[in-house]
């Protein structure tokens, strides 16, 4: 199980399931959830006196999954340096074993001839290193099957498995989870803690919730309590369709405190159905690091919040550059689509089909311009990894040169912003390491207790413009600060640079 403390939701070992239709063998078994089943044990309209009858038509359908992985350690030699260091086999200090480790999840069947649905996390291995040596499917009635790996999707965190049995198995089928309304009564069955099958319930606490994740970080939020191990168990609302996939939790504890997340059914099934057929999942990608527009950027934007995502990088030769974006961008609308915080601008993107050529609406210096791009096709999670952005202001690596003022009362040139600066020359530009020709004002001192102090900006940062009109000195600065106050704007939006890294973009509130 990973787990994120604070603002992030924690992965459950374990992961969400999609059923999918799939061809039958002759004379196989309806699904356990079919409509004409469910019409005698599904709960009445309202607060349901028993879910009992529910669980055990749709708990045959759920099953446990665990994995045996083989893991590299390293040891230490005691007699390294000595004549008896050949008695371990190795040279130097250490040398590598291997021990055993295994994980627990849940998962569901999604055609009588065996298809499963899991996350791919479940399957994955735990650690650097380790490999997966073989999957194993516990049905409820503790009958074991080994499983074969169809296809995994690490972007989504979905993943297919296959077992073969001599007879049809209990299997259950998506819903419609578009349909969902917050308030609806769910239930959830899977294997929290490795103690089995487990049924909890409780109500959709939000729809379309998004934790900051990435493309995918569209979830269902409910109540009904899911903890380590829980993940690929299904969320089946209360016509025992599946609706949502179970995948994290927000915990500060690392359990259930009552906030956990699945993955949406409609986001599943698509998915399942291509990995079930080898098809290869391709996803649209623009090529720009982008940031919600939070309370601060848009005060100094002068745009509304929750609104839009701001651009702070653009990838040279990307889909985006071809298009004409630029960092500073804030896009508000995708494809005809309105970016929100649940409806992301990565969501929106990644459901694009690679070649696509869509419209995007940004607004640019308090103008709203269109764009048409022709959309990329989205780079692995290992080259995403790669793809080095810079940090922004306040998450760099410090040196000499970036080290904060510490005087808790230095001499402010721009006092009304928290920090002092004077034009840049081209004896600091150089000691800086900054481009000849670059302009504008280098910091000399920050105020700790000012939001300029508090968001990271330091001695030795440059400020190449403000409110996109280029810096040329202090004056330049403190002009910005009064005209922003005189529109009743409470912050200004500078563009910073900081040794070794591409220029970002930060707001700063007025004092």
């Amino acid at each position: 199980m990973r787990y994120a403390y604070g603002l992030t939701t924690a992965l459950l070992v374990g992961g969400a399931t999609a059923t999918l239709v799939t061809g039958l063998p002759a004379g196989a078994q309806v699904a356990q959830n079919e409509a004409s089943q469910m019409t005698n044990v599904v709960p009445r309209a309202g607060a349901p006196g028993s879910f009992a009858d529910l669980t055990a038509q749709l708990a045959p359908a759920v099953v446990n999954i665990s994995t045996r992985q083989r893991v590299q350690v390293q040891t230490q030699n005691p007699f390294a340096g000595t004549p008896f260091e050949g008695l371990f086999g190795g040279q130097g200090g250490g040398g590598g074993q291997t021990r055993e480790a295994q994980s627990l999840g849940s998962g569901f069947i999604i055609s009588a001839d065996g298809y499963i649905v899991t996350n791919n996390h479940v399957i994955s291995p735990d650690a650097r290193g380790a490999q997966v040596e073989s999957i194993t499917v516990t049905m409820p009635d503790g009958t074991d099957y080994p499983a074969k790996l169809v296809g995994k999707d690490p972007d989504s965190d979905l993943a297919v498995l296959k077992i073969s049995a001599s007879k049809s198995l209990p299997f259950v089928k998506f819903g419609d989870s578009s349909k969902a309304r917050v308030g609806d009564w769910v239930v959830a069955i899977g294997n929290p803690f490795a103690l089995g099958g487990t049924v909890t319930a409780g109500i959709i606490s939000a729809v379309y919730r998004n934790t900051g994740g990435g493309a995918y970080d569209r979830y269902i939020q409910t109540d009904a309590s899911i903890n380590r191990g829980n993940s690929g168990g299904p969320l089946f609302d209360m016509n025992g369709q599946v609706v949502g996939i179970n995948n994290a939790i927000f915990s500060p504890t690392g359990g259930s405190v009552g906030i956990g997340f699945a993955i949406p059914a409609e986001t599943a099934a698509p998915i399942v159905q291509k990995l079930i057929k080898g098809v290869a999942i391709e996803r649209g990608y623009l090529g720009i690091q982008i940031q919600p527009v939070t309370e601060d950027l848009a005060a100094s934007l002068g745009i509304a919040r929750n609104r839009g995502e701001f651009v702070q990088a653009v990838t040279p030769g990307g889909a985006a550059a071809a298009a004409g974006l630029q960092a500073g961008d804030v896009v508000v609308r995708i494809d005809g689509k309105e970016v929100t915080r649940e409806q992301t601008l990565s969501f929106i993107v990644a459901n694009e089909r690679p070649g696509t050529r869509i419209p995007i609406e940004v607004i640019r210096n308090g103008k709203r311009v269109t764009l048409n791009a022709t959309v990329g096709k989205r780079p692995t999670q290992e080259q995403l990894a790669q793809e080095d952005f810079g940090a922004p202001p306040g998450q760099g690596q410090d040196d000499d040169l970036t080290q904060p003022q510490q005087d808790p009362n230095p001499a402010l040139s721009n006092q009304s912003l928290g920090f002092a600066s004077i034009p840049l020359t081209a004896t600091i530009a150089r000691q800086l390491g900054a481009a000849d020709g670059t302009r504008g004002a280098v910091v000399t001192a920050v105020d700790p207790s000012s939001d300029a102090g508090q968001k990271g900006l330091r001695r030795g940062d440059i400020i190449l413009s403000v409110n996109y009109q280029d810096v040329t000195g202090p004056q330049d600065l403190d002009a910005a600060a009064r005209t922003a106050k005189s529109t009743n704007r409470d912050a200004v939006l500078l563009r910073v640079q900081r040794r070794g890294q591409p220029a970002a973009y930060l707001p700063i509130r007025i004092r």
